[in-house]
């Protein structure tokens, strides 16, 4: 049976299984976080050309954080050394930044998580780098378009399996794999949290949403099967049979009527082109 847990403020909080339900203030810090957040995504689009190290921007994404007030929580976190998570092509998630350069035609997920004043703003977007072919971007289209549902069904009285089956529906639809090894989580004053947040299920199951609960909605999709596998750095998923990949993140809120988008862009860059 699921476990929920009303928070009080400056409560602290360790990962117990329980899903942690927020107040007013909390939202008010994931709205700051998440801005936080959804302005550093922004900023870099004009990084996201053929010819950028992808070190260079994680260095930007450090720099804007810092100057912000933030700390990136993937710096130390499990041992990790960067500040973002950059993923191209075939890699599905946690692309650790290099001297790789970016080149004409490539797909890429930048994924970013400042700590501002105890709270993890969590997304991620996708780019396109030059001239980016037809069935590439399809699927990036599609991806957000499964994140998009995904939120609509994110409303009190509904249940994660609500969420991931509409995700997994219009994935499969185009005959995209939808990963399972990689999921959404609660998110917050942690960084992950309960629940997890998969993106396949039947309508009607896994735990129920409820006002106050925090939490990202992630899916990542491949034009070919869902498998994917660990390449031996630790960290860089890929998919199994090369094909290519593609992820959008949003980190929400639900209300009592709904639910709130912390994480969405202020210049309305809410998925590439981005003019």
């Amino acid at each position: 049976m699921t476990e929920y847990a009303t928070v009080a403020p400056d409560q602290p909080l360790s990962r117990s299984g329980a899903i942690h339900l927020y107040g007013h203030d909390a939202f008010e810090g994931m709205h700051r976080a998440g801005r936080l957040a959804a302005e550093i995504l922004d900023a870099i689009v004009p990084l996201m050309v053929p010819g950028t190290e992808t070190r260079t921007i994680d260095d930007a994404i450090r720099a804007k954080m810092l100057a912000a007030g933030a700390v990136p929580a993937t710096l130390g976190y499990r041992g990790y050394t960067h500040s973002s998570c950059i993923s191209i092509n075939h890699v599905v998630c946690h692309g650790i930044p290099s001297d790789r350069i970016l080149k004409d035609g490539d797909i890429v997920n930048v994924d970013v998580t400042p700590l501002l004043d105890g709270w993890h703003g969590d997304t991620s977007r996708m780019y396109l780098v030059g001239d980016v072919g037809l069935k590439a971007r399809r699927l990036v289209d599609v991806t957000y378009e499964c994140l998009m549902l995904g939120i609509e069904q994110a409303k009190p009285g509904n249940t994660m399996g609500d969420v991931a089956h509409v995700i997994q529906r219009h994935a499969e639809k185009h005959r995209y794999g939808v990963v399972r090894d990689f999921c959404g989580h609660g998110v917050g004053r942690l960084f992950h949290d309960a629940p997890e947040v998969v993106h396949v299920g039947r309508p009607g199951t896994g735990p129920e949403l409820r006002p106050g609960m925090i939490f990202t909605i992630e899916p990542m999709i491949n034009i070919g099967r869902p498998d994917v596998k660990l390449l031996e750095d630790g960290w860089t998923a890929v998919t199994r049979d090369r094909s290519l990949s593609a992820q959008f993140e949003h980190s929400i809120g639900i209300t009592e009527d709904g639910c709130e988008i912390f994480t969405l862009s202020p210049a309305g860059l809410h998925q590439p082109p981005y003019a």
